[in-house]
């Protein structure tokens, strides 16, 4: 949808680390803690193709194979302030009704069905009304 509407639409990613996936939480932290090395969707993708295998070991795995600074990286994922953003994403995603993943927004407008079909049907919806997802 980036490539498909340029300079009109955006994506924003929140956390949302689900509580019966003991490892979720710990996934997610690592995930911003390869973001500050400018990593995230790599890592990302790393980890969530593979998210039958999640382990501690898996985590720091993923992270060596994108040659980020480990020292760095056990740090970040270990800080009170990485943990306080997935808290607030939390605390977000419960407010406006969230309660598995992934879940979709546009414009505030929670996406039912996630084809790309239902995606672009939607964002023209809001372009036609003069939103800018």
């Amino acid at each position: 949808m980036l490539e498909k509407y340029p300079g009109k639409v955006r994506l924003l990613f929140k956390n949302f680390p689900l509580r019966n996936h003991k490892l979720a939480r710990p996934a997610a932290m690592a995930a911003l803690a390869a973001e500050n090395q400018g990593r995230f969707w790599e890592y990302h993708d790393k980890v969530f193709a593979n998210y039958r295998n999640i382990s501690e070991k898996m985590l720091s795995d993923t992270a060596r194979e994108l040659g980020l600074n480990m020292a760095k990286f056990e740090k970040d994922r270990k800080d009170i302030k990485t943990n306080n953003i997935i808290n607030r994403d939390l605390q977000e995603g419960n407010r406006i009704g969230v309660r598995g993943t992934p879940t979709v927004f546009i414009n505030g407008k929670r996406l039912g069905q996630r084809s790309l079909e239902a995606f672009s049907t939607a964002i023209e919806a809001e372009l036609e009304t003069g939103s800018s997802p």
